[in-house]
């Protein structure tokens, strides 16, 4: 092989911290440019043209298509090798705009152990409309073939899964799923396009609830779409206009921001989690503990394969009853009660009462999620203080 050759296959491919910095917010430093190395927040609903037939910049009004939620769009879809990418008002919002993809008589096959949310608008709002689903656990495409139907147009696949880390192998799936004309979604939440990456495992679409670690400052709520085939897109781009649950510029500028700083969250998270985990798992009053890493753990072959690193949610079962875990929780210090995930501080979340108090007692115990179930989304503190923290109320129950 001659030089030349060489050096276009070793072309250099940017990392992903520069990309995550970058794309989206590159200065516009042409004639009359600003040259804002920060991306301004476009705050106007509409916008003038001079000529009827061509929108400035094509730019006509913001639920079509406003310039900072488009950078953020730009950067999203870079990110996890898409070729578009939708931001919208919260995570539910984007699953709702998937869901509109599908019309009565339809079946969606989807993980149990699914966010309670996503449970909630597929069972309660879209089943009336005449779409079917099943619930059912499944690793790969051996298992997931036993549920599908003639009419199944949808694979829905949390992995890890919320909030028993249950692992599904995207690439088995999808490729099953395409060979019988079905639609693969995965919601990307926990892992980030950091450390998985699941459209180029063969999905056809990623949702995010950008709630989470992509803006990881629990002060925005968002959500987004990314896909590479350009027939969905422009699928998705209609609804997205049409439903109009739009993410606002000034939000748009502050997930931005927080990509900014994802991947060196998402390694501080990481880290930590493991040294809690393995805290965790040695302790008497610990029952179990679920996390993609521990050996024993069914999925754990197709994490690693799958994904470079699992950020920090993870669930654990107390020894006890639900007095007991609700003793413990109320005892810690430094780690909040509270919904939600991927912040910069640790937060503890009872499943059974909280994120999946919807889903029927029954079909929790079911799934596997018991009274003594509690999930932590480790922050970015000193993992030291932390342990600390846990340790102190493990003594006390």
């Amino acid at each position: 092989m001659d030089s030349n050759n060489m050096a276009k296959n070793n072309k250099h491919k940017r990392g992903f911290a520069t990309d995550a910095i970058h794309v989206g917010s590159e200065p516009n430093l042409k004639d009359g440019g600003s040259g804002d190395v920060v991306v301004p927040i476009h705050l106007s609903t509409t916008f003038a043209r001079s000529k009827l037939k061509e929108p400035t910049g094509g730019y006509a009004y913001s639920r079509s298509g406003n310039p900072t939620r488009a950078a953020l769009e730009k950067n999203l879809a870079v990110l996890e090798n898409g070729t578009a990418a939708f931001a919208y008002s919260s995570g539910l919002a984007a699953i709702t705009n998937v869901a509109l993809l599908l019309k009565s008589g339809d079946h969606v096959l989807c993980i149990d152990d699914v966010y309670g949310g996503t449970r909630r608008i597929f069972t309660r709002a879209f089943e009336k409309f005449g779409v079917e689903f099943t619930f059912a656990e499944f690793i790969n495409a051996k298992d997931a073939q036993k549920f599908i139907k003639k009419n199944t147009k949808m694979i829905w696949i949390e992995t890890p899964t919320n909030p028993l880390m249950k692992i599904v192998d995207i690439a088995s799936v999808s490729k099953s799923a395409k060979d019988n004309g079905i639609l693969t979604v995965v919601d990307n939440t926990f892992c980030t396009p950091y450390f998985q990456k699941p459209l180029d495992l063969g999905a056809d679409i990623v949702v995010h609830s950008m709630t989470k670690y992509l803006s990881g400052h629990s002060d925005v709520t968002a959500g987004s779409i990314i896909v590479k085939d350009s027939k969905l897109a422009e699928k998705i781009g209609f609804f997205q206009n049409a439903a109009g649950c739009i993410l606002s510029p000034f939000d748009s500028y502050s997930v931005l921001r927080g990509i900014k700083t994802l991947e060196l969250r998402m390694q501080k998270h990481d880290k930590n989690t493991m040294d809690v985990v393995e805290f965790l798992s040695k302790h008497k009053k610990v029952k179990k503990v679920y996390h993609p890493t521990i050996p024993t753990h069914p999925g754990h072959e197709v994490a690693i394969k799958q994904a470079s690193g699992f950020g920090g949610t993870f669930s654990f079962e107390l020894v006890g009853d639900l007095d007991s875990a609700i003793k413990f929780m109320e005892s810690l210090r430094l780690i909040y009660i509270a919904e939600s995930l991927g912040d910069q501080v640790t937060l503890i979340n009872h499943p059974a009462t909280m994120t999946h108090a919807d889903v029927p007692p029954d079909e929790r115990k079911k799934i596997g999620i018991a009274d003594t179930l509690l999930r932590l989304s480790i922050g970015i503190e000193d993992a030291e203080d932390l342990i600390g923290d846990l340790s102190q109320a493990l003594d006390k129950i």
